[in-house]
């Protein structure tokens, strides 16, 4: 089943996504190549392609787990939790509609 990561960042995590985000798109880079990603990416602070010293106030995952435990699991894991860049990380089953 497809499941949403939605994440929200602290403020002023730009300088803690950087080290950690190599380590953070690889796993994304797993599911992938699994078939398992739908689409995952951050939010920009602001209303631009590329926020620059704006960054980012969260992202969005949307990935297929067997259950909702694993997906919390997974995004529990994530480099950018364990790197202090996310303040709030809520997991819901996603039903895709469209298109």
């Amino acid at each position: 089943m497809w499941y949403a990561i939605l994440s929200e960042d602290v403020n002023g995590s730009l300088a803690r996504r950087g080290p950690a985000r190599p380590a953070h798109v690889q796993r994304l880079e797993t599911l992938k190549q699994q078939g398992r990603l739908l689409i995952a990416g951050p939010h920009p602070a602001i209303d631009a392609p590329a926020p620059g010293p704006a960054g980012y106030s969260g992202s969005l995952v949307i990935a297929d787990f067997a259950s909702l435990g694993e997906a919390q699991a997974w995004a529990d894991t994530d480099p950018y939790v364990a790197a202090g860049v996310y303040a709030k990380v809520a997991v819901k089953p996603f039903l895709k509609t469209l298109p």
